[in-house]
């Protein structure tokens, strides 16, 4: 499929499979048991998305030896009877350590239902190598005349088995081919192994690893096939500090050169004289402030002692047992300056859609996390930001909120009995902005640090009483494609 083909069928599907609610129903329960559902033959299966054998080898090996070159060159001539592509051939990444003891288990029965080269662990291969390499592989053969290689290439489809974080790693590796003007970019479909899985449920892959799952995964794989494209807003994140702040930085965060500050940038007092900055890509959500903190402490706690996370159902009873115990619930009983209104150290400047000046944006003294979300689903399948009303939009100069409108919708929480309300979804979150550009500049002033996470990846950031730190965040230019499993 070309480029121009790709968008064509992401803009007809629009929003509505973005924005389909996601939360699994009974009827969708007792499918992912395979009690109902169609049932997929194994071997029609491999016909529909299995790549000829000797192109196989020549990916794998390319993204293995980091060599797409000699991969390329040293591949026989197609043999008799394998040169036409398949329907929608499909590449596989899985996160073996997702899904408890399924992941393991889940690469074996995908090999088996494709092939063991259509399959790679990212614990050995990793997507940016892929699509370097493998995907270089591809196109070396189908620019020597290899009319196999071509078709495949551009009828290629992906599935990521992991959660929000993998498919958001694969998602950025992929991101690498508009850069390099290598198209068409292969769409994305999900099989979900994390916690959350809020991309998975927002575009309707399920929120969760299905009970009967060796049928449940050939329905999966015949949906990648044949489910219509999606697409979905990324955001750019750039951090930017007093030089000589010592922070620990997610792995979605990566060293930047320095910050131009004179890019329509309001700054109040003097500058530091160096600075530190930081870039990466979120696809789900930025936060700042409890929630990312209680985040922070659950990651810590799981590092420390990885035997008390066991699966989904164990991290979530870890997570909401480790809340209760940052005094969030009790604030006001507390007098540490740590759990106080955000409003103490921070100020929030937002560009709406049809404006390109900065506006600042008043914030509440009781609001101690402030989220800017993506999708329609946060915090495993809740929906904080609500289904509001088309009176209640026009009001507040709102629009209806979709994965691919290039706007985040920004809300706040206040302690831990509000949050709680909001995410058992009794009443929706504080709602504060929608915004097609974010700029928060934070400065301490009884607390020295202050928590963030993006996409689940929590750190803790340092703060200084002299200089601001900054967090600015615009839209990626470019759309990630991705496939309904609706």
């Amino acid at each position: 499929m070309s480029r121009s083909a790709a968008e064509e069928a992401a803009a007809a599907a629009g929003g509505g499979g973005a924005t389909a609610a996601a939360r699994v129903s009974i009827w969708e329960s007792l499918r992912g048991c395979g009690i109902f559902g169609k049932e997929i033959d194994k071997e029609e299966l491999r016909r529909r998305i299995a790549m000829p054998r000797y192109l196989c080898a020549a990916v794998a090996a390319a993204a293995r030896s980091k060599d797409s070159t000699s991969a390329a060159a040293a591949t026989a001539a197609p043999p008799a009877g394998e040169e036409a592509a398949p329907e929608a051939p499909v590449v596989v990444f899985v996160n073996s350590h997702s899904g408890g003891r399924h992941g393991p288990e889940l690469k074996l029965w995908l090999q088996e239902l494709m092939s063991e080269e259509q399959v790679f662990d990212l614990s050995a291969v990793k997507p940016s190598d892929f699509v370097r390499y493998g995907l270089a592989c591809l196109e070396n053969l189908a620019d020597d005349g290899d009319d196999c290689a071509k078709a495949t290439r551009e009828k290629l489809r992906i599935m990521v088995a992991g959660g929000d974080g993998t498919v958001g790693w694969v998602l950025g590796s992929i991101a690498e081919l508009y850069a390099m003007n290598r198209m068409p970019i292969p769409p994305t479909g999900i099989i979900p192994l994390g916690t959350g899985n809020d991309l998975s449920r927002t575009f309707g892959w399920g929120g969760s690893f299905p009970f009967a799952w060796r049928s449940a995964i050939k329905r999966s794989l015949d949906r990648a096939v044949t489910g219509p494209i999606c697409r979905l807003d990324s955001w750019q994140i750039e951090v930017v500090m007093p030089e000589g702040e010592t922070v620990e930085l997610p792995h979605s965060l990566s060293h930047m050169d320095c910050f131009d500050f004179s890019q329509d940038f309001d700054i109040e007092g003097e500058l530091p004289e160096k600075v530190s900055c930081y870039e990466g890509i979120f696809y789900n959500y930025f936060s700042i402030g409890m929630d990312a903190q209680v985040a922070y402490g659950f990651h810590h706690l799981r590092n420390e002692k990885p035997y008390l996370a066991q699966g989904p159902i164990a991290n979530k009873l870890i997570y909401s047992g480790y809340s209760c115990t940052q005094g969030w619930f009790f604030t006001p009983c507390v007098n540490s300056p740590s759990l106080r209104g955000l409003k103490n150290i921070l100020r929030l400047y937002i560009k709406k859609g049809n404006c390109s000046e900065w506006e600042r944006i008043p914030i509440h003294s009781s609001v101690r996390s402030l989220v800017a979300l993506n999708l329609s689903n946060y915090g495993s399948g809740r929906h904080p930001w609500g289904d509001l009303k088309p009176e209640y939009l026009e009001k507040r100069g709102f629009v209806e909120a979709h994965a691919d409108d290039g706007l985040l919708e920004i809300f706040g929480l206040k302690q831990g009995w509000h949050a709680s309300l909001v995410m058992t979804e009794l009443i929706s979150a504080k709602h504060i902005a929608q915004a097609a550009a974010i700029k928060f500049e934070i400065r301490a002033s009884q607390w020295n640090r202050v928590y963030l996470q993006m996409d689940g990846e929590p750190w803790k950031q340092p703060l200084s009483r002299e200089y601001s730190t900054f967090v600015v965040i615009k839209k990626v230019p470019y759309h990630s494609l991705m496939i309904s499993g609706q």
